[in-house]
């Protein structure tokens, strides 16, 4: 009997199964654009994000605590800094190249959150289920980019909405995740009477709860007072009003009628007179499982306190409550966005109190956040001022004129706008700016695959370690040990030719059950099988068929701004490290300058 062919539900597309095989670049630490702490983890990388993704693959897969992408929403629409008119399929295969990378970074107890509008955001969610599991689904949020501007705006229904898809790869995050609001006059009337209590009461019945045994007793309150909190004249007394209320918020409260469904309250109400009353008892279940609560009951209804549900903050009254999947303009307010930042980004820039709401309720401090689509760089702003780790990700010439310097003033604190205040933002730590180095293997003149000569030794070293899985971590005494996979197995790259004298060299320096692999230009013959510890590949020969070379755009059609041509840029003899791709690297010739002052390899 024939096994029966399993199908699964999938959307597929022009493309689909086709993904490049991408090159494992380096990333080049440019010194004169990173600013602050030397010693800060923080990256800001300019290039490709598909080939930067592939660049931290090695050393963050399952590290990234919280993903946030804003992509190209392919609208059809021409912005300043995007051009996002893409066929759909063409999108489709784009984006899922980059999050199934982003997936295999992501950690495992780790959240997803990418930001859309209706165009797309449908086709992603499928393709989100079939990489994260339909399970990894966490919620559609409908987040208000705007209100209702007149009239005048066009549409047979105002968009005024764009979505945020949220998945997860494991267990969400043990987080409270709630809303915080100001008090609003609505919810003042409805919280609009206060309760003056000394205290004294008298026990007037005491029964075993049903649920758990445990005793409950009801308490008759002798000496108390419950007044009106006047309204009426509310915006002549707005700040006096405010002042009360915070002043007061343990005492102020609200009557619930007790639902008919409740035996336990029904059965209590039952047996009290208008007066107020107190119970004492232990619940079996909910928030407060097996903890000592008093719940206060007046004129037959249950109090709900304000201090339950707000608290006083920075002088405001600020309401908390359970988020919902709707973030509307009153919840996330947009007024002053184009200032945040003090870089000029229309109609692109997300607001700052958004990302602060996403990692809030994805990470905790010195977590790790990415964003491969930075744009102005608020996701790297933000996650800064919160004090958590990044890595920020921009193709478009704004990495410069953008990211660097609204990043920069983050470290100096001269940036007090967004959620500065709200997080007390003065200003520390730091970040380093990284170009993908460019690819290591290139045609020449005759058409011959030859090592990139734009590659210096170091470079090298550290290219040949990422291709073949090494942690890149030169010794400091021993020259061949460049990097390792365990701590008895070594990579060595070198430009030299090797001989057996060599190899026996190597085979005397090493210790009992330490191997090592060698990649060179060339070998003599008896080299190879000399010794059983010892593999010897030859470049570029052990490359071929790994990956695409020469590709250095797998964009999603982002422009960048024109550059002159003649403007050479240096890559430095020892500014190595892990990811990005190059901008404005080359010269006319497409070869690298080097320079032997230099900074350190990473």
């Amino acid at each position: 009997m024939s096994k029966q062919h399993l199908q699964k539900l999938e959307l597929t597309w022009i493309g689909k199964g086709k993904e490049p095989k991408l090159e494992p670049r380096i990333l080049i630490e440019d010194p004169g654009k990173s600013f602050g702490d030397s010693n800060s983890e923080n990256m800001l990388i300019h290039g490709d994000n598909l080939l930067a993704l592939k660049a931290l693959e090695q050393q963050f897969t399952e590290k990234i605590k919280c993903i946030y992408i804003d992509p190209p929403f392919n609208t059809g629409q021409a912005f300043e800094h995007y051009d996002d008119n893409l066929e759909h399929s063409i999108w489709l295969n784009l984006m899922y190249q980059r999050v199934k990378i982003l997936y295999a970074l992501l950690h495992k107890d780790g959240l997803m959150w990418i930001h859309l509008d209706d165009v797309e955001v449908h086709y992603c969610k499928i393709f989100l289920d079939e990489i994260f599991g339909r399970s990894g689904c966490v919620a559609h949020i409908t987040y208000e980019r705007s209100a209702v501007a007149g009239l005048g705006q066009g549409g047979f229904l105002v968009n005024t909405t764009e979505h945020i898809l949220l998945f997860k790869k494991g267990m969400l995050p043990k987080k409270n995740n709630l809303g915080y609001y100001e008090l609003e006059k609505k919810t003042m009337k409805r919280y609009s009477r206060i309760l003056s209590d000394e205290g004294e009461r008298e026990l007037v019945r005491e029964f075993p709860s049903k649920s758990n045994g445990m005793q409950v007793k009801v308490y008759k309150h002798k000496f108390y007072q419950i007044d009106p909190i006047p309204l009426k004249d509310f915006e002549d007394r707005e700040a006096e009003i405010r002042q009360f209320y915070a002043k007061n918020l343990s005492r102020i409260f609200r009557g619930n009628q007790i639902q008919k469904e409740n035996a336990f309250q029904r059965d209590l109400i039952s047996q009290m007179n208008k007066e107020l009353y107190s119970v004492d008892y232990i619940p079996s279940r909910g928030k407060n499982e097996d903890k000592e609560t008093t719940l206060y009951y007046f004129n037959g209804e249950l109090l709900s306190w304000l201090s339950d549900t707000a608290e006083s903050t920075d002088g405001k009254i600020v309401k908390t409550q359970k988020l919902t999947t709707l973030w509307d303009n009153e919840d996330i307010p947009k007024a002053d966005i184009a200032n945040e930042g003090g870089i000029y980004f229309p109609r692109s820039k997300k607001p700052e109190n958004l990302i602060k709401r996403i990692l809030e309720i994805s990470t905790e401090p010195n977590d790790i956040v990415l964003d491969s689509f930075l744009g102005s760089g608020t996701t790297a702003a933000v996650a800064h001022k919160m004090k958590r780790r990044w890595i920020g990700i921009e193709l478009g010439d704004h990495a410069n004129s953008h990211c660097q310097p609204r990043l920069k003033s983050v470290v100096n604190g001269t940036d007090q706008s967004g959620i500065s205040k709200a997080v007390n933002w003065k200003g520390g730590g730091g970040f380093k700016f990284y170009t993908l180095a460019p690819t290591l293997i290139q045609k020449d003149k005759y058409g011959n695959d030859i090592i990139n000569p734009a590659y210096n030794a170091n470079m090298l070293a550290a290219a040949m370690a990422k291709q073949e899985g090494f942690h890149y971590s030169p010794h400091e005494n021993i020259y061949w040990k460049q990097g390792f996979s365990s701590e008895k197995d070594f990579i060595f790259t070198t430009t030299q030719f090797i001989t057996v004298e060599l190899l026996d060299r190597l085979v005397e320096e090493m210790q009992p059950l330490e191997s090592i692999l060698i990649c060179c230009k060339g070998f003599a013959a008896a080299c190879k099988s000399k010794y059983p510890n010892i593999t010897i590949k030859k470049i570029p020969q052990m490359l071929y068929g790994r990956c695409e070379f020469e590709m250095d755009d797998y964009s999603l059609n982002i422009i960048n701004l024109p550059t002159d041509e003649s403007e050479d840029i240096e890559i430095h003899e020892n500014e190595i490290s892990l990811g990005g791709t190059p901008d404005k690297t080359t010269t006319r010739s497409g070869r690298k300058k080097e320079d032997k002052n230099q900074s350190s390899l990473f």
